[in-house]
């Protein structure tokens, strides 16, 4: 391996090429700082673009229109026979769509004049006012300099003690999306998103899938009412779900699996034959071999990288964004934390508001939410009134045969201020947006109710769940 050598300085260097990373690196290169980002991948985009949000939703499109062609479309009045599965096919497109949202990166990065540098990243020296960080580059370990580090490396699968990943049987999320057969019988440990998700694309399929969950409901920490119907919806689809449960062992009979699982309630145990196990226990920061603690980077006791208000790590000009940081590891939100950081570290006014941060859960329906749910409020000893609205009850849901779930508006008894929306239906991680606006502006109840909607649309669900916060529904 050569020597080191220095390399010319740059204002900012951003090590990760995730949606904090490269969101970051264009807000910076849009300021005026010369940009280096270093991704050790051999594509930018992150867990998100390349394993993660856009494949997992390519999979979730192509096999609900499988399904729906053949369950759904002949209520329609289209007659279709002989509907077939290409498997190799649908993994093909979810390649193509992933290598042109990832080229598109690319792309704007060389727009920018960003430069990529596709290597692993360590941090050096970050205590004076010129920061070193060395990178591994094709055998060749190099020096970059900078006056700024932000640091975005993003997440990690968490795997359990009792079940490691072999990534063949016992897989991790990255595996679930390019399996080269239907699993006969798919259990998933976990009944969070990516869970839920996953086990939606299989499902649809073909597959037979369990769910073991340690906690007593799904979307653990959603709102309680809204994941209940949402458990209702599945169990009908075909889902069964093992709550209050935990994987305690796995044997591979050669033939097949064979998880053990115990029953909280009852301390008993029982077995689980299945051909995959898919683990999504959660995810957790990937911070191993940057560094952090030889550089003096505090982290927490959740392996969090500690940033004060305005990002920036117990190291001057050492700032930390997205997933590694507090806080929901949602794409969205490390893009929103990458772009004000930047604008923190350029002297300006950044911002983010955590209470206006949307969750999407994509099975179907679809359940997105954002700001407080019910069982937030009453722990806070907050005085709140409710309005819901069925999508039966909506003239676009009947006319698309999709009439499931409802509208869920939570806002303060006093003010009528919005605190919480929960959407569960079609499109709900379209229709979101409208509440995420609506908290962001501070919005009442009757302000959203009295805002016009085209008719017949979906949002028109949302109207009226804000009429009937104050119990003035009109269709329902």
């Amino acid at each position: 391996m050569s020597t080191s050598e220095t390399l010319e300085k740059y204002d900012l260097i951003v090590i990760g090429g995730g949606p904090a990373g490269y969101v970051a690196s264009i807000r910076a290169a849009q300021l005026g700082f010369r940009t280096a980002c270093v991704e050790k991948t051999k594509t930018l985009g992150g867990t998100c673009l390349n394993i993660g949000c856009i494949p997992s939703k390519v999979l979730l499109d192509s096999s609900e229109h499988y399904h729906f062609a053949k369950t759904r479309l002949q209520k329609h009045g289209v007659g279709v026979t002989d509907v077939k599965l290409d498997l190799p096919l649908m993994m093909k497109r979810k390649e193509a769509v992933v290598r042109q949202l990832t080229n598109g990166v690319l792309g704007l990065f060389r727009k920018n004049k960003i430069d990529w540098i596709q290597a692993e990243a360590r941090l050096l020296d970050v205590q004076g006012e010129i920061k070193k960080i060395e990178v591994l580059q094709n055998g060749q370990k190099r020096i970059l300099e900078a006056s700024r580090i932000l640091l975005a490396t993003g997440s990690e699968p968490v795997a359990l003690p009792s079940l490691p990943y072999d990534g063949k049987r016992v897989i991790s999320s990255t595996e679930a999306l390019s399996l080269l057969e239907v699993p006969k019988h798919l259990v998933v440990v976990g009944a969070g998103a990516i869970g839920l998700e996953l086990g939606s694309v299989w499902l649809r399929l073909g597959s037979k899938i369990t769910v073991v969950e340690f906690q007593d409901r799904i979307i653990p920490g959603s709102d309680k009412q809204v994941s209940g119907e949402l458990y209702k919806l599945l169990v009908k689809q075909g889902f069964e779900f093992r709550l209050s449960s935990k994987a305690v062992g796995l044997k591979d009979t050669g033939a097949g699996l064979i998880l053990e699982v115990e029953d909280m309630a009852s301390a008993t145990r029982h077995n689980i034959e299945a051909d995959y196990v898919l683990v999504a226990t959660g995810r957790r920061p990937n911070t191993a071999g940057l560094g952090l603690e030889e550089a003096g980077i505090k982290k927490d006791d959740k392996g969090r990288v500690e940033i004060n208000d305005q990002y920036q790590t117990n190291i001057n000009n050492v700032y930390a964004v997205g997933d590694i940081v507090f806080g929901p590891m949602l794409a969205h939100k490390a893009e929103e934390e990458g772009i004000a950081a930047v604008e923190f570290l350029a002297g300006q006014k950044g911002h983010v508001n955590y209470l206006a941060i949307p969750s999407v859960v994509y099975t179907w329906p679809e359940y997105a939410s954002v700001g407080y749910g019910e069982e937030d409020l009453k722990s806070a000893n907050v005085d709140y009134k409710i309005g819901t609205f069925p999508f039966m009850a909506n003239g676009r849901s009947k006319s698309m045969d999709e009439v499931e779930g409802f509208v869920k508006i939570i806002a303060d008894s006093q003010t009528d201020r919005i605190l919480g929306v929960h959407i569960l239906g079609p499109r709900a991680s379209d229709l979101i947006a409208e509440a995420v606006l609506a908290i962001e502006m501070g919005a009442t109840a009757e302000q959203l109710a009295r805002t016009c909607h085209a008719h017949p649309t979906l949002p028109e669900a949302v109207k009226e769940a804000a009429f009937a916060v104050n119990k003035r529904a009109i269709h329902y």
